[in-house]
């Protein structure tokens, strides 16, 4: 018999050493991050490049809300210039939304801080590097339609998420 396909996570691009961030870097490549790659459980994507953007391209943050109120419609994706992104961060998550339905993704781990990504704490909108709790629009989408999202900063956590179900199939079977 074989195995049962490996669990898919959906993983920010730039965490695995693309250079698609904002200010055209990586964000780094983490080892678990690498293994999973190696495993075949990555699906890659950056939000923003996905909804259209440019990388570079200027900074942005979201004044006043978090990523649920933008979805809501509530609040605006904006550069310091006052440029409004809000159409592109939304493709990008519903890309986003796409993929994890696509390939059956439960998990994500996202770029923490991001106005796309950031699952705990975003920029509060003044774009003088002051963060509070919140999440991004693509993290806000994916969470809502059940998806578990967590940042880089939490892969521990991540880890032992994706282990869960096996745990619990593996125990369910035992006599």
């Amino acid at each position: 018999m074989g195995h049962p396909p490996l669990e898919k996570v959906l993983v920010s691009a730039c965490l695995l050493g693309r250079p698609v961030r904002y200010d055209g870097r990586a964000s780094g490549y983490p080892d678990l991050l690498q293994r999973w790659q190696a495993e075949g459980r990555v699906v890659p994507l950056c939000p923003e490049v996905a909804g259209g953007l440019p990388t570079p391209r200027p900074a942005a943050e979201i004044p006043g809300g978090q990523g649920g109120q933008v979805l809501d419609g509530q609040a605006r994706v904006l550069t310091e210039a006052a440029d409004d992104l809000t159409a592109a961060f939304l493709a990008g998550a519903e890309r986003a939304l796409a993929l994890a339905r696509e390939h059956g993704i439960t998990l994500a781990v996202l770029k923490a801080g991001s106005p796309s990504c950031g699952n705990r704490l975003t920029y509060d909108g003044s774009f003088s590097g002051v963060k509070v709790s919140g999440e991004g629009v693509t993290a806000a989408l994916l969470r809502r339609e059940g998806v578990r999202v967590f940042s880089e900063l939490q892969l521990e956590e991540a880890a032992e998420a994706l282990l869960a179900p096996a745990v619990g199939v593996s125990e369910a079977l035992r006599p």
